[in-house]
C-alpha cells in the first residue's frame, strides 16, 4: 500500500505532466485533481471542496467584477489612445511611460484585459511612429507583470500564496506586502526593457497588406459561375462549392448588386462572379466547372487588403480565456455568430490556409476573416466586454469614455483598497462590498458580473488550494523541505530563498503560474518551520518567482497573448526574457533577506 506521500506525489506529477502538455484545460486538471485526492483519501471530501469556499478563491471572484466595471467606464482605452502622439516625438521616454502606465494598471486591474486594451492601441502607436510593433508587444506584457508583483491584487497567484498560508494557520500577505520588493523589480524590469531590452528584440519588416501577410494570394480567387446545372440555380448549402470543395463564398456579384456573405439558402444563378476561399488544390480543380477570372481581378484587389465598400478584413486575437479555446471554428458557429468568413489562421510561428474549420483553437491564435463592414462596430462591441473571446487588431477600438462613471467605479475600488489595507475588512469582505454597490448602483448588471469572473481561473484555485492541503496532510511539503533545508540551507538564508526562486521560475515557465504556487507555497510554508524563521519571506519568493515568467510564451498568458500578434519566434522570448529572469532572481536573492528580516 503507498503512502499518502507517494500518493500525493504522483498525483501532483500527473497533473504537471497535464498542465505542460495541454492535453485538458486546467480547469479541467483542477478538478480531477480534487476528485483524485479525495479518492485515494489523502483528504476528505469537505478539504476537497474547501478551496471553492476559500477567501483567496472568492476574492479573485470579485475583483474580476470590479476590474470589469472599471474596463467597461472607457478610461483605460481613452489612456491609452492619448499616449500615441507622444512616440512620435520622443520614443524612448513614449516606451517607458507606457510600460509604467501599464504596470500600474496591473497593479489593481487584472492583467489579461489591461494587455487585451493595450494590443491594438500598441499597433496603432507601431503603424503611426513608424516602428516595429515586435519592438513593443514583448515589453507590453512583461510590465503587466511587473505591475502585478506590487500587490496582493496584481494577479490571482499573490491571493493564492496568501491563502495558502491562511489555510495553514500563518498570516497572509497585506495588501502592499509585496509593495517593496515588487517596486525594485518594476524599476529594474522598466529600466531593462527601455535601455536594453530594444536591441534584443526582432526587428521585423511588416508586410504592405494582410493579404501579404497571410500569405492569401493562392487561397482566395474569384469565378463565374457559368450555365452548368451543377451550379447555377442551386443553393449555396447544395452547391458543390459548398458541399464537395468544401469552400467559403465570401461575396457574390450580380450584375450591379453585391452580396457579402450570403447565407446558405441564396441561390446562385448564371453569370454570377463569386470570391471563394478555398485550398490552391482546390482552385486547380474548378477549372473543370468554372471560368477563373485573371489577376487584373480579384488578386490585384488583394494590394490594398481585399477591403471592398460594403467589407473588411480584421484580425482577431483569441485570448486566453475565450469560448474558442480548444474548439474550431465550426463548432463556435464562427460564420453565422459573428458574420465573418476565416481566410487564414496564425497559430504561434505557422500561418494556416486548409481545412480551418476543423483546427482546434490555442491562446493567441490570430484568425483573419474578411466581415461585413456594418458589423464591425457590433465586433468592436464585443471585444469591449470583459469575458471577449478576441482582441480586434485591424480596427480601431471603440473608446466612449464615461468620465462620472469612471469617478464613481474608481473612488469605490479607492474605497475598497483602502478598507483592506486599513485592517477594517479583509480584502475578500471588502471586494465584496464594492461589488454588491456596483450592482446596486446599476454600474453592471448581475448577469455582466457573473460573466466577467474567469471561472477557469475559479476553478484552479480551488484545485491548488486542495493540493496544498494534500501535500501537508501526507508530509510530502516537510520532505521536501528537508532536502532544500538539509542542502542548501547551510549556504545560508540567501542560498535557500536563491534556490526556491530557482525551482518556482523554472516551473513557471513551462505550466500555470497558480498550478507552480501551489505546488511550492506548502513546501515554502514548511521549509519555514524546519529552519524556525518567519515564512512570509519565503513566501513572497514563491509569489514573485511564479508570476515572474519571462522566457517561453506559454509560462503566462499575457505572453500567450502577444506571441501571434508580434508574430514572435519562441527564442524572442528566450532571448529577452533569459537576462531579464537572472536579473530579477539575483535582485530577489538579495532583497528578500534584507526587506522582509529573514
Amino acid at each position: 500500500m503507498w503512502s499518502p506521500a507517494v500518493l500525493t506525489l504522483l498525483i501532483a506529477a500527473g497533473a504537471v505532466l497535464l498542465f505542460v502538455t495541454e492535453w485538458l484545460s486546467v480547469d479541467v486538471v483542477a478538478m480531477l485533481l480534487v476528485v483524485a485526492l479525495v479518492v485515494t483519501g489523502v483528504i476528505s471530501p469537505q478539504e476537497g471542496l474547501a478551496g471553492f469556499s476559500n477567501e483567496a478563491t472568492l476574492t479573485v471572484a470579485f475583483m474580476f467584477v470590479l476590474s470589469a466595471a472599471l474596463l467597461k467606464t472607457g478610461a483605460l482605452q481613452q489612456v491609452a489612445g492619448l499616449m500615441a502622439g507622444r512616440f512620435r516625438r520622443q520614443p524612448r521616454k513614449a516606451t517607458l511611460l507606457l510600460l509604467l502606465v501599464v504596470a500600474f494598471c496591473s497593479a489593481f486591474i487584472n492583467n489579461t484585459p489591461v494587455v487585451a486594451v493595450f494590443i491594438p492601441v500598441v499597433n496603432r502607436i507601431a503603424a503611426t511612429a513608424k516602428i516595429k510593433a515586435s519592438k513593443l508587444l514583448i515589453p507590453l506584457s512583461y510590465a503587466s507583470i511587473f505591475g502585478g508583483l506590487c500587490t496582493l491584487i496584481g494577479t490571482s497567484t499573490n491571493i493564492l500564496v496568501s491563502g495558502i498560508a491562511i489555510a495553514h494557520g500563518h498570516v497572509g500577505f497585506a495588501m502592499f506586502t509585496l509593495a517593496p520588493l515588487g517596486l525594485i523589480l518594476l524599476g529594474l524590469g522598466v529600466l531593462y526593457l527601455t535601455y536594453f531590452g530594444s536591441d534584443l528584440l526582432p526587428n521585423r519588416d511588416g508586410e504592405d497588406s494582410l493579404a501579404d501577410k497571410f500569405a492569401l494570394h493562392d487561397y482566395l480567387a474569384e469565378i463565374v459561375i457559368l450555365n452548368h446545372p451543377d451550379l447555377a440555380g442551386r443553393r449555396i448549402m447544395d452547391s458543390p462549392l459548398v458541399r464537395e470543395l468544401d469552400m467559403d463564398i465570401i461575396e457574390v456579384r450580380r450584375a450591379q448588386e453585391t452580396f457579402v456573405l450570403p447565407p446558405g439558402d441564396f441561390r446562385l444563378v448564371a453569370g454570377d462572379t463569386l470570391k471563394v476561399r478555398c485550398d490552391r488544390t482546390k482552385i486547380l480543380n474548378l477549372k473543370e466547372w468554372v471560368r477563373l477570372v485573371d489577376n487584373s481581378g480579384s488578386l490585384r484587389l488583394m494590394g490594398t487588403g481585399l477591403e471592398r465598400d460594403n467589407s473588411s478584413l480584421v484580425e482577431m486575437v483569441v485570448t486566453p480565456n475565450s469560448d474558442f479555446v480548444g474548439k474550431n471554428l465550426r463548432e463556435v458557429d464562427f460564420r453565422r455568430s459573428y458574420r465573418a468568413v476565416p481566410l487564414a489562421i496564425r497559430q504561434r510561428e505557422e500561418t494556416l490556409h486548409e481545412h480551418l474549420y476543423q483546427l482546434p483553437l490555442t491562446p493567441g491564435d490570430v484568425i483573419l476573416a474578411e466581415v461585413k463592414s456594418h458589423y464591425l462596430q457590433e465586433l468592436q462591441r464585443i471585444e469591449q466586454q470583459q469575458d471577449s473571446p478576441f482582441i480586434l487588431l485591424s480596427t480601431d477600438a471603440i473608446t466612449d469614455f464615461r468620465r462620472g462613471r469612471f469617478y464613481f467605479v474608481t473612488g469605490l475600488v479607492a474605497v475598497v483598497i483602502g478598507l483592506a489595507t486599513a485592517g477594517l475588512l479583509p480584502i475578500s469582505i471588502a471586494a465584496l462590498l464594492g461589488v454588491c454597490v456596483l450592482v446596486v448602483s446599476r454600474t453592471i448588471s448581475m448577469a455582466e458580473a457573473y460573466e466577467s469572473i474567469d471561472w477557469k481561473i475559479v476553478f484552479l484555485l480551488a484545485g491548488a488550494l486542495s493540493l496544498g492541503r494534500a501535500m501537508s496532510n501526507s508530509g510530502l511539503d516537510a520532505s521536501i523541505a528537508e532536502l532544500l533545508t538539509g542542502s542548501i540551507f547551510a549556504w545560508g538564508p540567501f542560498a535557500l530563498v536563491a534556490g526556491l526562486y530557482l525551482a518556482t521560475g523554472l516551473l513557471t515557465e513551462v505550466m500555470s503560474n497558480n498550478a507552480t504556487a501551489a505546488l511550492l507555497a506548502p513546501v515554502a510554508l514548511a521549509c519555514a518551520d524546519q529552519i524556525g524563521v518567519d515564512p512570509l519571506p519565503l513566501l513572497v519568493t514563491v509569489a514573485v518567482a511564479a508570476s515572474a515568467s519571462f522566457m517561453t510564451p506559454v509560462g503566462y498568458q499575457t505572453n500567450a497573448m502577444v506571441y501571434s500578434a508580434g508574430r514572435y519566434k519562441f527564442l524572442d522570448f528566450t532571448r529577452i526574457g533569459a537576462p531579464l529572469s537572472l536579473v530579477f532572481w539575483v535582485a530577489t536573492t538579495l532583497l528578500v533577506p534584507l526587506l522582509f528580516r529573514m
